[in-house]
């Protein structure tokens, strides 16, 4: 049986939530904040229409977070170097991460926000484990490399949320800094597991 598509009016009301969402996740201080009620108020649309379409307030932050990685995704899957496929892995990974560390300085509230939703531990999260998965078996592919599970937990800790929130907010540490300690210490990291 053919999936059915959406209603017209569930797909409107579904992109005028993730802009609602989007808009007050921007600009709230803190992503504890932004109420459910707030979404669907900043809508225009119930509350259950929001529970409907997204389950709960993670399930909304989520598919707002997938929305907005989208782009980095299609050039992680199929995209051209740096990012695509064909990249080699040791000009793949700092590449991979990069964009990972941009987009969470991009979007420092909304990140955090998912990284803390949740009783479950963050590295059982679907998206930690993707990016966990894609960098496992890129380091696997490394000669001399033997611990790549660990390693790409390693290398992910350094774009974790609540660290790039410290760093950027409370540090002030500047973007292209970040960028750069960040490609450093991957360049160590590598070096060092793969006996270079």
């Amino acid at each position: 049986m053919p999936e059915r598509k959406p209603r017209k009016d569930a797909v409107r009301n579904r992109m005028a939530v993730l802009a609602a969402a989007d808009t007050l996740f921007a600009r709230c201080e803190s992503p504890e904040d932004v109420t459910m009620a707030d979404v669907a108020a900043a809508a225009g649309v119930g509350k259950g229409t929001l529970f409907r379409a997204f389950g709960d307030r993670t399930g909304l932050i989520r598919a707002l977070f997938e929305v907005r990685l989208e782009p980095i995704m299609d050039a992680v899957e199929t995209g051209p170097p740096p990012l695509g496929p064909p990249t080699p892995p040791l000009q793949r990974i700092p590449a991979l991460l990069d964009a990972l560390l941009c987009f969470k300085l991009d979007n420092r509230r909304l990140a955090l926000a998912l990284e803390e939703t949740g009783s479950v531990s963050p590295y059982q999260a679907e998206h930690y484990e993707r990016w966990h998965s894609l960098l496992q078996a890129m380091l696997e592919q490394i000669p001399g490399l033997t611990d790549s599970d660990f390693t790409a937990h390693a290398l992910l800790a350094a774009t974790r949320a609540d660290l790039v929130e410290h760093l950027a907010g409370h540090e002030c540490v500047p973007r292209e800094r970040m960028r750069a300690q960040l490609a450093s210490f991957i360049t160590r990291v590598l070096d060092s597991r793969s006996g270079c």
